[in-house]
């Protein structure tokens, strides 16, 4: 028994040692500069890009993932840590915010601030102006920045052996390429990309996508947790070399502040936290950058307040005004 523990630890020194080495840390969240002061507890923010690094024409093809050029994310979340549990807050991409003020890396063009989509600023000026926009519009300080691609969260789920899920409804999407029955199951990573990727049949859109993709992620936290996935040195190299290759972090992120993230959504998907959309006032509100979504100014206002004193989250009413 002695051995078989010392074998498993060694071979999680090793993947440690070899996986902190692997991060790609381009992002400066300071670039900005006149950024939130530091609050209580700590939140990062998670991205799912529309990354196709890493896929060939075939694998386009395959996951549905061809066209679609420049840089978008298809989701965000900010994952709060602290004194009272785990809060993951869904920021829908069509939310309708102000971008401050930044110039375009790709044009060289200076913009003064504006309204527009959330998605918008990942466009403009990848994770940094979408990092201060966030901050800009909700108050809080992001800690900590983790995205992955299309490739890199196709691998994970096929790594781990696929991620179980209950639907309550069969799922077909020809945009996305859900092709999906109702009841439990096991999806693998294309069909668990498309999952999370299709709004078209939610009641509620892109609201409704938030949703399932918050759900997914503690599914997906959970079972890559199971013994069978973390004490086997065969299964560790593979999950872990699965999303690095397309895993962007920031400057200052470590194993082990993404270790504590992990473990966050795993509570959460235990029992110990909480799932929530940002309060919203308004779908499919015209605007001259199309139909977006408007926050519930004073809803959302307290729950960000809430988070910045890491204080026990009031949860916000469901039904937003049409």
């Amino acid at each position: 028994m002695l051995g078989l523990v010392a074998a498993v630890l060694a071979g999680a020194v090793g993947t440690y040692g070899w996986a902190d080495t692997k991060l790609n840390r381009d992002v400066d969240l300071d670039s900005y500069g006149d950024r939130p002061p530091r609050g209580k507890g700590t939140n990062y923010l998670i991205v799912g890009s529309d990354s196709r690094d890493g896929l060939s024409r075939g694998d386009l093809k395959d996951l549905h993932a061809g066209g679609g050029g420049g840089r978008r994310t298809d989701s965000m979340i900010v994952l709060h840590t602290g004194a009272h549990g785990t809060s993951m807050v869904s920021l829908p991409r069509d939310s309708w915010v102000t971008v401050p003020g930044h110039t375009n890396p790709a044009t060289g063009k200076t913009s003064g601030p504006t309204g527009n989509k959330l998605n918008a600023a990942f466009s403009y000026g990848g994770p940094q102006l979408l990092t201060r926009t966030i901050e800009y519009n909700t108050g809080l300080r992001i800690d900590h920045y983790a995205e992955i691609g299309f490739a890199g969260f196709v691998n994970i789920v096929d790594a781990v052996g696929g991620v179980r899920m209950c639907l309550e409804r069969g799922i077909k999407d020809k945009k996305s390429g859900a092709d999906l029955k109702k009841g439990c199951q096991t999806l693998n990573g294309k069909q668990a990309l498309a999952f999370v990727r299709q709004r078209h049949q939610e009641a509620e859109g892109d609201l409704g996508r938030t949703k399932n993709q918050q759900k997914f992620l503690s599914s997906l936290a959970h079972q890559a947790a199971d013994p069978g996935t973390v004490l086997d040195p065969s299964e560790i190299y593979p999950t872990v070399d699965a999303g690095l290759d397309t895993l962007v972090v920031d400057k200052d992120t470590s194993l082990r502040d993404l270790t504590t993230l992990f473990r966050a959504v795993q509570s959460v998907s235990g029992g110990k936290g909480k799932q929530i959309n940002v309060p919203v006032s308004g779908i499919g509100v015209p605007t001259s950058k199309g139909s977006v979504i408007t926050w519930d100014r004073k809803q959302s206002r307290r729950l960000f307040d809430e988070l910045r004193h890491d204080r026990p989250v009031t949860t916000p009413r469901e039904r937003p005004r049409k």
